[in-house]
C-alpha cells in the first residue's frame, strides 16, 4: 500500500486507552445539547425525576431526552435506529455515558413524556431570546400540512365512501350480469363458482364498507381514519393528503420558530389570533406586527389581533364572481363613514335599510332606490337592486387593508421568512414525514422537529462555544 495513506494497525496495543472526550470535539454540536439539557430543571417541566423505590433503577429524563435531541438533530427518530446508533456512535457514547437503552424504554419515553418534551422546545426559543437571536418586530404565521401515519385508502369521508360504495356495487352488477349471461350458454362449472366467488367477497365489503359508514357519519366531522384515528383528509396545493395542520409562527431575524401547533383541522381560517398570541407571550412585546397569506383571513381573528396590541397583515381573498361576470365588485362601492351610506359607481348613495346576524356577525344591509332606472345597472346588478353589506366592525378590516397598502413588500418577506423552516424540516422527516400516531403524540414528535430546527440554526449563526458559555453563565 506504498504511496496511500495508510491507517493505524487495529491490533495495536496502547499503554493509555483514549478518553470519549478526546473524539468530540470543543465545536461539536453535541455539547450544545450535552449542556442545555443539564442545565433543565426537569421535575419542573414534567418529567419523572424522582426514582422508584422498588425494581429495576429506571434511566435518568435527561439521559433519555440527550438521546432523542440527538436523533432528531440528525435525523435518527426511529426508535430502532436510536437503540443501535447508541451502541455504535461515539457521541452517542459520550453524551449517555455509555448507556444504551433498548428501543422499548426509548419509545417509552417520547410517549409517555409529551407535555414535557413541548416545554424543553419552549426552554430552548427562551434561550435564543437570551442570545439576542430574535426579534420583537414581525412574526410570520403559516400552515403546512404533513402526512400521518396513515395511507388514503384507509381514510373515509362522505364523498369518498359514497364513491367506494358505488363501485363495489357497480362490480358486483357486472358480476352477476356475466353469470346470467354465462348460465344462458352452459358455461364451466369452475367459471361459474370463480365468478360466484368474487360476488361473494364483494358483498362482504360492501357490508364491511357499511359499517365503516355508520362509524363515519357519527364522528363530528363526518370522517375516519383506520389507522391513525386522529389524522384527516386535507387539500394541500390542489391534492388531498391524510395528515396533520401544522402551524408555526416564525422570527424575521433568524427564521427562528417561536411557537407551533398541530391540529387536525385543514383550514387556516380560526388559526391566526392563536398563534400571534402565542407569539407576543414569548417575545413578552407590547406591539407585535404578524403576517400571514390570505388563508388565515377572518374578520373575527383580525379584531381579536387588534385587541390583544398585534398589527396583523394579510391579503383579502377576492372571492366575488362579479368581476368575472363582467360587472362591479364591492371596491367599486366607496363608504362615507360621516353619513353611514356608499356611494355607488352612478354616484348614487346606498342608505342603511337593517341589521341582520349572519354566521355569528352582525351584518348592515344598504341599497337605494334609484336601481331601477339607473343606465349603468347591467354593469352592477342583474337582480332590481344592489345590495351592500358591512360587518359592525368593518373598520378593523379597512384598517389592516391600509396596512398592508402602506407596505405590500411585506409579503414577500413573509414567504422568505415562514416557508424556509417547513422546508428544511420536511426534508429533514425524508417522504414519510411523520412517525407517531393521534394528536397528542404527532404534538410531541412536532415539539422535537422544532427543537432541533432551532438549536441547529442557532449554531450555525453563533456557534456551539459561545451557546455552551451563555448557558454556563
Amino acid at each position: 500500500m506504498s504511496g496511500f495513506i495508510e491507517g493505524e494497525d487495529r491490533n495495536q496495543a496502547t499503554l493509555f486507552p483514549e478518553r470519549l472526550d478526546d473524539y468530540v470535539t470543543e465545536d461539536n454540536p453535541v455539547r450544545v445539547i450535552d449542556v442545555f439539557v443539564d442545565d433543565l430543571d426537569i421535575s419542573g417541566l414534567g418529567f419523572k425525576a424522582e426514582p422508584a423505590a422498588t425494581g429495576r433503577p429506571a434511566y435518568h429524563p435527561k439521559t433519555m431526552l440527550k438521546l432523542y435531541v440527538y436523533g432528531y438533530l440528525n435525523r435518527e427518530q426511529s426508535s430502532r435506529r436510536l437503540e443501535r446508533a447508541a451502541q455504535r456512535n461515539v457521541e452517542l457514547m459520550w453524551l449517555t455515558g455509555r448507556l444504551a437503552p433498548d428501543f422499548k424504554t426509548i419509545a417509552d419515553f417520547r410517549k409517555d413524556n409529551g407535555e414535557a418534551i413541548r416545554l424543553v422546545c419552549r426552554e430552548f426559543v427562551m434561550l435564543c431570546k437570551k442570545l439576542d437571536l430574535l426579534s420583537d418586530q414581525l412574526v410570520a404565521i403559516d400552515g403546512s400540512k404533513f402526512k400521518a401515519v396513515n395511507s388514503r385508502d384507509r381514510n373515509f369521508t362522505r364523498a369518498k365512501m359514497k364513491r367506494r360504495l358505488e363501485d363495489v356495487e357497480a362490480s358486483i352488477d357486472r358480476y352477476l350480469q356475466r353469470l346470467a349471461e354465462a348460465d344462458q350458454v352452459e358455461p364451466a362449472a369452475d367459471d361459474a363458482e370463480v365468478l360466484q366467488a368474487k360476488v361473494g367477497k364483494l358483498r362482504a365489503e360492501l357490508q364491511r364498507l357499511k359499517k365503516l359508514e355508520v362509524r363515519m357519519l357519527e364522528a363530528p366531522d363526518k370522517q375516519l381514519s383506520l389507522t391513525d384515528p386522529d389524522a384527516r383528509s386535507m387539500n394541500s396545493r390542489g391534492t388531498g393528503v391524510v395528515g396533520y395542520n401544522v402551524q408555526s409562527a416564525v422570527d424575521s431575524k433568524h427564521h427562528l420558530i417561536i411557537a407551533h401547533e398541530v391540529s387536525n383541522v385543514g383550514s387556516d381560517r380560526s388559526q391566526l389570533a392563536t398563534m400571534a398570541r402565542q407569539a407576543k407571550d414569548v417575545l413578552e412585546a407590547d406591539k407585535l406586527d404578524v403576517v400571514a397569506d390570505r388563508g388565515y383571513y377572518n374578520g373575527n381573528e383580525i379584531r381579536s389581533c387588534e385587541q390583544a396590541g398585534i398589527d396583523a397583515y394579510l391579503p383579502k381573498p377576492a372571492t366575488s364572481p362579479n368581476k368575472a361576470k363582467g360587472q362591479f365588485d364591492r371596491s367599486a362601492f366607496r363608504y362615507i363613514e360621516a353619513d353611514d351610506e356608499y356611494e355607488c359607481p352612478a354616484g348614487e348613495r346606498l342608505t342603511y335599510r337593517f341589521t341582520r346576524t349572519e354566521a355569528g356577525k352582525e351584518i348592515r344591509r344598504y341599497w337605494t332606490s334609484a336601481c331601477t332606472h339607473c343606465a349603468i345597472k347591467a354593469q352592477c346588478t342583474s337582480g332590481d337592486y344592489r345590495r351592500v353589506s358591512r360587518w359592525v366592525h368593518a373598520d378593523v378590516l379597512e384598517r389592516a387593508q391600509q396596512r398592508l397598502d402602506e407596505r405590500p413588500e411585506i409579503m414577500r418577506m413573509r414567504r422568505a421568512t415562514v416557508e424556509h423552516p417547513f422546508g428544511t424540516i420536511k426534508s429533514w422527516m425524508g417522504s414519510t414525514h411523520l412517525q407517531m400516531k393521534t394528536l397528542p403524540r404527532v404534538s410531541t414528535e412536532m415539539s422535537l422537529h422544532v427543537l432541533a430546527y432551532n438549536m441547529k440554526r442557532a449554531i450555525n449563526l453563533l456557534g456551539t462555544e459561545k451557546i455552551v458559555a451563555t448557558i454556563r453563565a
